[in-house]
């Protein structure tokens, strides 16, 4: 009799069990009308992406969710009818009302004298550099050696998930981040015009483009999802494609600082132009308006950003803005293996190889980059005045970027 109870117990516990996990699942797939063109895990190679490639073990209750989320993860290559018609049709130039976007100006050439890269061998090679150096005990840097589960939530606010195409875009600012954003909102959904999902990346306006409410990340994950959340992450990292843009990281310091101190940014002005003003240039009873401190002619220069980013105060206070804080602290690279490594140098060929392997370049095209980008050869100009020293220094503290993304040390900057 006690046998037969606890026989019945159990299977109602589990009964129980099952329907949570399904709740869960249904919550994160179903309600996201998911259809998944890419189902794949770790390729051999950007050729070779596709799924067949069996998981490594995973811990009884992330085989079982893995399990039960697979079911859905069954590769569709065909592209629905409803979605197949969605080829961008937009006009050809966007109307751009930003201010920023207004300085820089897009690039619309086709760019046909441009010689093709290889681009799986290319890739082949990124990844292989970032492999090596991730496992290289002799080269070290802060948060190299935790693993994926010793990441904060909080830390993982830039892995945007795209449940429909089973992709995870890791965004770095300053690195065409806002074209890659509008396309994962294309690609998921995520954002309606009027009841209708947008179709055209540059329809979306750049203020819901960074919205945080407008995408899914993995730090949300935690609320929906609680004590389940980093064994879905873990699943989604397993089975979706991961991919990420990068640029050499000086340069991408001087863009950072073009686009929010040499125009007239409300927000950047109060949170660091004042500050950095009154540490580094003696300034006191500085306006309350950007406005008003660009009439006075009173702009931070490249040397106060310079040290600030050098100051160890900085970092105390609090840690660094997303637009200069390291590539390694957005998106742990030596955490998460990343399927594709693109770079703002060859952003149009990379761009249009990824849509390729991603199969929904019939959905989509990327969006024209922009007219002046920041150029590498730049470089020598903007730290001429920048002493030796703090070139040095500055080096250190991004010397991970340089190293695990492949760009050659700036060896003209850090030697008389």
């Amino acid at each position: 009799m006690t046998k037969a109870r606890l026989l019945r117990l159990s299977v109602v516990l589990v009964s129980i069990f099952m329907i949570l996990l399904i709740i869960v699942y249904w919550d994160n797939v179903g309600t996201a009308h998911f259809y998944l063109h890419t189902s794949f895990s770790r390729p051999r190679s950007p050729g070779a992406i596709g799924a067949g490639e069996d998981w490594e073990a995973l811990p009884d209750v992330d085989e079982f969710l893995a399990k039960l989320l697979s079911s859905s993860l069954k590769q569709n290559s065909s592209i629905p009818r409803k979605t197949e018609q969605l080829l961008v049709q937009g006009s050809n130039k966007p109307v751009v009302s930003n201010l920023e976007e207004n300085v820089r100006g897009y690039d619309w050439s086709t760019h046909k004298d441009r010689n093709s890269l290889d681009q799986e061998k290319l890739q082949v090679e990124r990844q292989r550099t970032l492999r090596e150096f991730c496992a290289n005990s002799s080269f070290t840097f802060p948060t190299k050696e935790r693993s994926f589960d010793d990441i904060p939530n909080y830390e993982l606010n830039h892995l945007i998930v795209d449940d429909r195409h089973g992709i995870i875009y890791c965004y770095v600012p300053k690195v065409a981040c806002t074209n890659w954003k509008r396309v994962m909102i294309v690609l998921s959904e995520s954002l309606l015009d009027q009841g209708v999902p947008y179709r055209n990346p540059l329809d979306i306006p750049r203020e819901h483009v960074h919205n945080t409410s407008t995408h899914l990340t993995f730090n949300k994950f935690w609320r929906r999802y609680g004590k389940f959340s980093r064994h879905l992450m873990k699943i989604k990292l397993k089975k979706y494609t991961k991919f990420l843009f990068v640029r050499d990281p000086f340069v991408r310091l001087i863009s950072a600082f073009r686009s929010k101190f040499e125009l007239e940014n409300e927000d950047f002005y109060r949170r660091f132009a004042i500050p950095m003003l009154k540490l580094y240039s003696n300034h006191t009873n500085l306006p309350t308006s950007v406005s008003e401190a660009f009439g006075a002619g009173l702009k931070v220069s490249f040397s106060d950003f310079i040290q600030y980013l050098l100051d160890p105060r900085t970092e105390k206070m609090a840690p660094f803005n997303e637009h200069w804080r390291q590539v390694y602290r957005l998106c742990h690279p030596c955490q998460i293996d990343y399927d594709f490594i693109g770079k703002l140098e060859t952003l149009d060929e990379d761009a249009a190889y990824l849509l390729q392997l991603l199969k929904v370049d019939r959905l989509l095209r990327f969006p024209p980059s922009y007219r002046n980008r920041t150029a590498s050869s730049w470089e020598d100009n903007w730290f001429a005045k920048i002493p030796l020293a703090w070139r040095q220094q500055l080096y250190k503290l991004y010397e991970a970027d340089f190293v695990l993304f492949g760009y050659p040390k700036p060896e003209n900057l850090l030697k008389d």
